[in-house]
């Protein structure tokens, strides 16, 4: 802009008064920072909020059970010979958790998962050891982490039977397990089982 437009505008703009400029209101009662906040709050919580507990185990308290008191269960539909088979101990442990020293809580976690991905590979039978409780066998009820197992175990739908071990294996500070097969296990038996057949046309 030339100085001569410059000078002109000035001389016309001298009288000029800006506009009063209105207050803004803020919804929802609060600022907008206050808002801003809180919307960084909720995404925040959103973030960081725990994932949904999928266990299905009690988690209140078990009564506690002897040291020596043999855990035993099969579900309707067991064949007395698998059973008996699980109780000497005759399947091989195709996996096994040690929950020696662990709190309840803890074993409650690990024993879920480790039974949920023993079904998801197709293991059939495993050992959990879950000791005698107390040092001193002689005390009575002080198993408590035996007396949760043996609840725990009937709640899982996967598990069919059960038995405290043999003593080469743990006796019973320990616990056969006999899971149901998986579908996927229960396809490739199949599969096994038609390969090299030819079917009738009848």
């Amino acid at each position: 802009m030339a100085d001569d437009d410059r000078t002109l505008f000035h001389q016309e703009m001298v009288d000029v008064v800006p506009l009063k400029r209105e207050r803004r209101v803020a919804l929802g009662g609060g600022s907008v920072d206050d808002r801003d906040s809180s919307l960084a709050e909720r995404r925040q919580a959103a973030v960081a909020a725990p994932e949904a507990d999928r266990n299905i185990l009690n988690d209140r308290e078990a009564e506690p059970l002897d040291p020596w008191y043999v855990l035993e269960f099969k579900r309707p539909g067991v064949q007395n010979g698998v059973y008996r088979k699980l109780r000497q101990g005759r399947y091989e442990q195709e996996a096994r958790l040690d929950m020696h020293r662990m709190t309840v809580r803890v074993a409650r976690r690990e024993l879920f998962d480790f039974v949920e991905q023993c079904f998801e590979l197709g293991v059939r039978s495993a050992l959990l050891i879950h000791g005698k409780g107390e040092r001193k066998a002689e005390r009575e009820r002080s198993a408590v982490l035996k007396g949760h197992v043996d609840v725990w175990l009937r709640e899982m739908p996967v598990v069919q039977a059960f038995h405290s071990a043999q003593p080469r294996h743990g006796g019973t500070g320990a616990v056969y397990v006999l899971l149901r097969k998986s579908d996927e296990q229960k396809r490739r038996n199949r599969e096994r089982f038609l390969k090299g057949r030819v079917p009738s046309d009848s």
